[in-house]
Order: C-alpha cells, then sequence, then structure tokens
C-alpha cells in the first residue's frame, strides 16, 4: 500500500484561505436593506428575526454564509428585504459584538437593544425571565 504523504484531506485544503474576518470595515444598510436580531434558530438554514422596524421575519440563510459563519439567537444581522414577501427575508451579514456596538453608538440600532446577551428574552440584570416565576402558597399536606 502507498505511504500518505499529505497533511490532511479535501476538509483541510477547503478551508485554507478563510481567515479573512480579522479586520473588516463597518457595513452599513443600504435601500432594500434592514438591521435585526435573531429571536432563535428553526433549523435548514433558517432563523426568525425581529427588524429594527418592530416586523418578525423569517429569514434564509444564504449559501456563502451558511457552513462558515455560526448565527444563534441574540445575534444582529443585516437582512436582505423581499420586495414580493414581506414577512421573509435573507441573511446577508452577521455583525460581531464589536460591531453591532459600534452600529449601536452611531445610532444605527435602537438604544434599547441588547447586545451580546445570548437570548433577547434575558431581563436587564442578567437572570432570565422564566427563572422568575411566583407560586401560590399551597399547603403541600394537601397534596
Amino acid at each position: 500500500m502507498p505511504k500518505n504523504k499529505g497533511k490532511g484531506g479535501k476538509n483541510r485544503k477547503r478551508g485554507k484561505n478563510e481567515a479573512d474576518d480579522d479586520k473588516r470595515e463597518l457595513v452599513f444598510k443600504e435601500d432594500g436593506q434592514e438591521y435585526a436580531q435573531v429571536l432563535r434558530m428553526l433549523g435548514n438554514g433558517r432563523c426568525e428575526a425581529m427588524g429594527i422596524d418592530g416586523v418578525k421575519r423569517l429569514c434564509h440563510i444564504r449559501g456563502k454564509l451558511h457552513k462558515k459563519v455560526w448565527i444563534s439567537g441574540g445575534d444582529i444581522i443585516l437582512i436582505g428585504l423581499r420586495d414580493y414577501q414581506d414577512d421573509k427575508a435573507d441573511i446577508i451579514l452577521k455583525y460581531n459584538s464589536d460591531e453591532s456596538r459600534l452600529l449601536k453608538a452611531y445610532g444605527e440600532l435602537p438604544a434599547n437593544t441588547k447586545i451580546n446577551e445570548g437570548t433577547i428574552d434575558q431581563v436587564e440584570d442578567g437572570s432570565d425571565e422564566e427563572n422568575n416565576l411566583v407560586f401560590e402558597d399551597e399547603n403541600i399536606d394537601r397534596i
């Protein structure tokens, strides 16, 4: 049998020139685009996002980002609006936390937008709303 002389398979060769995320320009929205925050991931390259304009949309992750940029709940994204479907959009770009803070500082995002907190349902003090449940006092002996 021949001896293996390479340093990896095709997956290693495919990911060689992917280190272009180091320092990139801040991209602002144009006509037909909107900023949004991911509410939840749905699978199959789709997610549910709330636009800054207050409309909840079903967003599709385009092929260039599909297994290269990982998107999770609470991320700030740039979506391309569709002329023929108002409730659907395409994800064009994902902003990292530093870029999101810069967008907020420039006034592109509203002041009440929560950045880099994981999920959107968190309260200002960092605890989840689900953990603040109040139960009625019930006699445990009756149960």
